[in-house]
């Protein structure tokens, strides 16, 4: 959460306190630096932790046990893989890891096991669609490796499920539903997919709000998909789908009704529910409604001279990376929020819901005239600059989704982002969650090993 950072700078002695190194590994890349990939992985069926090393010369793969001692190790010549780029993975039953490979116009997925019993491999190869097909996501789910892709002539999103050196491929087809635009102009479903690239959330973690201001959300589940379209202004359109009948089930969530229509709006999903905002310069209107029961849950109208109850940080201005400042009242706040695109992104811990409200403007300098959100607009090679700013606050509910005066506490991952961001010698940094806590995997240029490192939420 974005902001939390200058509270970070406050304290730091005591966030450095609640990290700690869990292992390191000797690795020297010094000469094939460029052409790295690091991945790590957690079997969620053993709690055993992976991580997957890669050069144009070699794979080093590290095996940990669930308290993170490594266990084994074996390195691989990288046949099949020398110019493929390593783009996920899997577990199959007997515990032994599977890579996914895709060639650089992504037409040949290449499948390996790796086999610890006898340091050996196989390999398979898939060749995806991409004359037909655009890939809009992959993810790791049940041990599980999915593609996620959009069909190109029809109206259909195309799943892909790896498992045990098998592929099942799956079609959601979306021609029999209507769709439109803030005009009421009717669209078909590759048109609002052309307008608004689907972004996939992370059910179980923090999504930034980068991210989650986006108009096509998709949630992946282990049985199920949630795919929700805030295209238009005055609703959501929230399809779900299970995955083991392909039913697609349609609902509208109509946006809450305020004096004036609204300038931006989204929504969020969330543990079956959803979150709804919507904003102009005089009003900002939020729900929170139950999924199953269509009950809303909690409402709030707030005019500009308003305070906003349910806030739990002060307004915070930004532009591009430079040092936040506070906006004075909500009506400042509003007005800069009204002027982008509206985000909200919700995570919650054991204690906790934790929600972030922004709005995202992107600006650029043409001639001297500032114009805003111009990704549809074309320039020819007239010289310009582009930056970006963002407005934002925290707000934070205990369970039983009632308002909490709690001071906000960093994350454990607004911990490793604030950890990254002071430390210039780190390199192929990724993040996983494991048991109760985060574990944050990067290779450190100055010591040239790969680094386990653990944190928590809160300043203990």
């Amino acid at each position: 959460m974005k902001q939390i950072y200058l509270l970070l700078a406050v304290f730091y002695n005591t966030v450095l306190l609640s990290q700690t190194v869990l292992t390191s590994y000797p690795l020297n890349f010094d000469k094939e630096l460029k052409s790295a990939q690091i991945l790590t992985a957690a079997n969620n069926a053993t709690n055993e932790v992976f991580v997957f090393a890669r050069t144009d010369k070699e794979l080093t793969i590290l095996k940990y046990n669930s308290a993170l001692f490594l266990k084994d190790k074996f390195t691989f010549s990288p046949q099949y893989t020398e110019d493929a780029l390593l783009i996920g993975y899997s577990f199959s039953d007997d515990g032994n890891p599977t890579l996914y490979w895709s060639s650089g116009d992504g037409s040949i997925i290449t499948i390996i096991k790796y086999y610890f019993e006898d340091k050996r491999s196989k390999a398979l190869q898939f060749l995806f669609p991409a004359k037909t097909q655009t890939l809009r996501a992959e993810y790791e789910n049940n041990n599980s490796f999915y593609m996620l892709a959009e069909s190109k002539s029809q109206s259909k999103l195309i799943l892909y499920i790896f498992k045990n050196g098998l592929v099942e491929q799956k079609e959601l087809d979306f021609s029999r539903f209507n769709f439109q635009n803030n005009n009421a102009t009717n669209l078909n479903f590759r048109q609002i997919l052309k307008e608004n690239p689907i972004e996939k959330m992370e059910p179980n973690e923090y999504n930034s709000i980068y991210k989650a201001s986006s108009k096509v959300k998709v949630y992946p589940f282990k049985d199920r998909i949630i795919l929700t379209l805030d295209n238009t202004i005055k609703n959501t359109q929230l399809f779900d789908i299970d995955l083991s009948t392909l039913e697609i089930k349609e609902k509208y969530f109509p946006q809450p009704l305020g004096k004036k229509a609204p300038k931006t709006s989204n929504s969020f999903f969330r543990d079956n529910k959803l979150f709804q905002i919507n904003t102009n310069e005089e009003q900002l209107l939020f729900e929170i409604r139950d999924y199953n029961s269509d009950q809303v849950m909690k409402h709030f109208d707030v005019a500009k001279n308003d305070t906003i109850r349910f806030k739990n940080s002060p307004f915070q201005f930004q532009k591009n990376n430079s040092k936040p400042r506070q906006l004075k009242n909500t009506a400042a706040f509003l007005k800069q929020l009204s002027n982008g695109t509206i985000g909200l992104s919700v995570f919650t811990n054991q204690q906790n819901i934790f929600i972030t409200v922004a709005g995202i403007t992107k600006k650029l300098i043409f001639d001297s005239y500032e114009i805003s959100n111009p990704e549809n607009v074309f320039y020819g090679n007239n010289p310009s600059s582009f930056y970006e700013t963002s407005v934002y606050f925290e707000s934070i509910w205990d369970k039983n989704f009632n308002i909490t005066t709690s001071e906000q506490e960093p994350l454990a991952t607004d911990k490793i982002y604030y950890f990254i961001d002071k430390n210039q010698k780190i390199r192929m940094q990724s993040i996983l969650k494991f048991k109760d806590y985060c574990v944050l995997g990067y290779y450190d240029l100055k010591t040239k090993h790969y680094v386990l490192r653990k944190f928590t939420d809160g300043y203990n």
